[in-house]
């Protein structure tokens, strides 16, 4: 029958609000199950100070030590947080849904839409970091924006159209709805012109893909490898030093069983993440793992680990494979770069895209942030997917307005942004 759901995820709150979180899974095991806690906790704006990790393939044991990211200034909402975890652990998945079904239908006992996208659109007058305060809005909400195409009319107005779900899975109800918009016309004031809720129709299939990039751009974008002499700015070439000290060694004799990995690289917001969602595309298990607290910017970690076929990981050439994927999720988890479009200057920030098609959270909550704290107007956002020969890549382009407190046509102010972006997603 399995243990009690109180029992499968504890929280432990610190007595000294300086201390961090303690929170404890303790469950049946499921592929990528570390992947998808690590992806929700990085989406309630919390970072991971510490992990240690336990399965032996059919019951997991996950701690991880937490505090609020650098960038979050919201409240976190622990028993939402809570009731997600338990939504992920295998125990608990058939009483969620049970209970979703149960709950569902706007009342007239249909099954539910959870899984649905939404369309919010906003029509708004324009004033600098509007986006932004909309994205953390919607953030407090539990939305998790998949696509978005902000537009700037020249009358002063912006239409924002959000593709959202709700990881509350609340949507389908005409509650959840009226709350949202409420809330909405409520926090923006009299800057809110109109603001609409629905379920998204068959256009959304077609803002998956965002217009070709130019190939001199996406290549600059995906492939291109930065090198401390390519950097354009004391701070990004003292931040590439710093990722480029990342090392990791491959241990076939210490475990008669597993393979030990140990990584020593620069700490970075969603570190964790990154190392679990490259396991799960690489689909080999982690027995054991311990997520050390950070050294002066540096993080150490044990990993033992096998393959699917519960094999050692002994060929060289997968071993290089791994190691070379891990250490670029370590000095490139995200790629940055400002590029001109016609007579405009475009932002372009792009991440990878999980293999089972999951997307990074809150990289348009922290880029949005970054721009705000500039005081640069955005023109136009667009949220796409890219595929490349060997992955598939989110990508965010920003049109980006120019003005006499940050006037793009300089080189030192581009500089200045892409350092902002970076630093900002990076959690530094």
């Amino acid at each position: 029958m399995g243990i009690p759901c109180d029992d499968i995820v504890l929280i432990q709150f610190p007595r000294d609000p300086s201390e961090p979180t303690i929170v404890t899974v303790n469950c049946p095991d499921k592929p990528g199950l570390g992947c998808d806690l690590c992806r929700t906790l990085l989406e309630f704006g919390l970072s991971i100070t510490r992990a240690d990790f336990l399965t032996d393939g059919r019951w997991c044991y996950i701690v991880f030590w937490l505090v609020p990211s650098v960038s979050n200034s919201s409240r976190i909402d622990w028993e939402s947080l809570k009731n997600r975890l338990l939504s992920m652990c295998p125990s608990c998945l058939l009483p969620f849904l049970l209970f979703n079904y149960q709950q569902g239908g706007d009342g007239n006992g249909g099954s539910t839409h959870s899984c649905s996208v939404y369309l919010l659109e906003l029509c708004c007058l324009d004033r600098k970091g509007l986006l932004h305060d909309v994205t953390r809005i919607l953030s407090d909400l539990e939305f998790s924006i998949q696509r978005v195409k902000v537009m700037t009319t020249p009358d002063g107005r912006v239409m924002d159209l959000f593709y959202i779900t709700d990881g509350m899975e609340l949507l389908h109800t005409k509650k959840r709805r009226d709350d949202t918009k409420e809330h909405l016309i409520a926090v923006l004031g009299n800057y809110c012109i109109s603001c609409e809720l629905q379920l998204a129709g068959s256009e959304y299939d077609s803002l998956k893909a965002l217009p070709s990039l130019p190939p001199a751009v996406a290549e600059e974008l995906f492939t291109y490898e930065l090198s401390s002499k390519d950097a354009s700015s004391k701070e990004l070439k003292s931040d590439l030093m710093t990722l480029k000290k990342a090392t990791i060694t491959v241990d076939n004799l210490l475990s008669p069983a597993h393979t030990l990995l140990q990584i020593q690289c620069a700490d970075h917001k969603g570190l964790f993440y990154d190392i679990l969602r490259t396991s799960k595309d690489f689909d080999f298990q982690i027995a054991y793992g311990r997520f050390s607290s950070s050294v002066k910017g540096y993080r150490n970690l044990d990993l033992f680990i096998r393959q699917a076929n519960g094999k050692k990981i002994v060929d060289p050439k997968h071993q290089n494979a791994l190691c070379s994927r891990l250490k670029e999720e370590m000095l490139h988890p995200f790629r940055v770069i400002i590029v001109n479009r016609g007579p405009d200057t475009e932002l372009l920030v792009a991440n990878p895209v999980e293999s089972s098609g999951k997307g990074r959270p809150r990289v348009f909550y922290d880029v949005t942030l970054a721009l705000k704290m500039l005081r640069i107007c955005i023109f136009s956002a667009e949220i796409g997917r890219q595929s490349t020969s060997d992955r598939q890549w989110e990508v965010y382009r920003f049109l980006l307005d120019d003005s006499h407190e940050f006037p793009l046509t300089s080189n030192r102010a581009r500089d200045q942004l892409v350092d902002r972006v970076r630093r900002i997603l990076m959690g530094w």
